[in-house]
Order: C-alpha cells, then sequence, then structure tokens
C-alpha cells in the first residue's frame, strides 16, 4: 500500500510542477505569444482558467496523498 502512494506521490507532483510552470505570471496567456502588455483587468478564461483550477485541485490531491501516506 505504501508503494502507491508514493507512486501517487510522484505521479501528482509531476503534474503540479508542470502545471505551475505553464502559467505565467503577471500576464495573460496572449504575451506568451508575442501579445502586447496591457494594464485592463481581465479575467481568466479557457485554458488559463483551467490550469488555475486544476493547479488547486492537483495541490490539494498532493496534500491529501502526503497526509493518507502518513496514516497508511
Amino acid at each position: 500500500m505504501t508503494s502507491f502512494f508514493n507512486i501517487f506521490q510522484i505521479i501528482i507532483a509531476g503534474l503540479l510542477i508542470t502545471a505551475i510552470l505553464l502559467q505565467q505570471r503577471g500576464a495573460g496567456l496572449s504575451s506568451a505569444f508575442g501579445g502586447g502588455e496591457s494594464n485592463v483587468y481581465s479575467k481568466k478564461r479557457g485554458f488559463e482558467k483551467l490550469l488555475f483550477t486544476s493547479t488547486i485541485v492537483l495541490a490539494v490531491l498532493f496534500i491529501g496523498g502526503a497526509i493518507a501516506n502518513l496514516f497508511f
């Protein structure tokens, strides 16, 4: 059972690292493809929103897996 949690932690950690590195700090996804810098407030839409939500879910799963690994 312990090896299952270890493999789960490694997979979730890799996915979490990837999701964090794909996010742009202080800029929208358009700036990654040569878009201009804009000071206009905009909501996260499409892929940015999916990436943001998946990062939160992966972080919760990572912490939950770490706590479960302590008890099992």
